[in-house]
């Protein structure tokens, strides 16, 4: 059975024509996952850290030490920026954020939120958004259904689901239910499901 990351699913409803097909196709034959080849574990990890552990935000620059990647050196500096940012003076404690997946046609997807912050009162399930691509208001929808309809019963009341656009400092929830977002969902899903064996 395929199994795809809420990310690998976004990206491939957010293609059209041939460039979804490759998508598909570049999911399905790449690697297995390694740690050494995930560009953001190291700074992921420690945000995650910082906030399990209710540690100081200044605690993310010691991220930056020993670096040797220079992508790496050009990129977290600014996405440590950004969160910062964001992070400023809110009140904030963490909650595990629960996991599950999402099955339809023969294909999972794993929802898997890196944060559970209530923040300043109100608790929010957050993704992680790291790219300097813009996070477009599709990627988003998509994103915080999936979060909602998975993971919503395991959360506290009334949890908002979020995506943090970390370069632009800035928490997204939306609050309006976008229709026909359910079948949509499952379409894709057909597709990749369809695609898969042929590919």
């Amino acid at each position: 059975m395929p199994q795809l990351s809420l990310t690998d699913f976004v990206d491939v409803i957010s293609a059209s024509g041939t460039p979804k097909a490759t998508k598909v196709k570049q999911i399905k034959n790449r690697p297995a996952y390694s740690p050494a080849t995930d560009f953001y574990k190291r700074l992921r990890e420690n945000i995650v850290e910082i906030h399990r552990e209710n540690l100081n935000k200044d605690i993310l620059d010691s991220t930056l030490s020993g670096l040797t990647d220079k992508k790496k050196e050009t990129a977290y500096p600014a996405i440590i920026s950004g969160y910062k940012k964001w992070w400023g003076k809110k009140q904030m404690s963490w909650f595990e954020p629960p996991n599950d997946l999402f099955s339809s046609h023969g294909v999972d997807i794993s929802v898997n939120p890196e944060l559970g912050l209530e923040i300043n009162g109100t608790p929010h399930l957050i993704k992680l958004y790291f790219k300097s691509d813009p996070l477009t208001k599709n990627r988003i929808d998509i994103i915080t259904h999936l979060m909602a309809a998975v993971l919503g019963n395991a959360c506290p009341p009334s949890t908002e689901m979020s995506v943090l656009d970390i370069r632009r400092s800035k928490l997204i929830s939306p609050t309006v239910e976008i229709s026909l977002i359910d079948g949509i969902i499952d379409a894709e899903l057909a597709y990749i499901s369809a695609l898969w064996s042929s590919i």
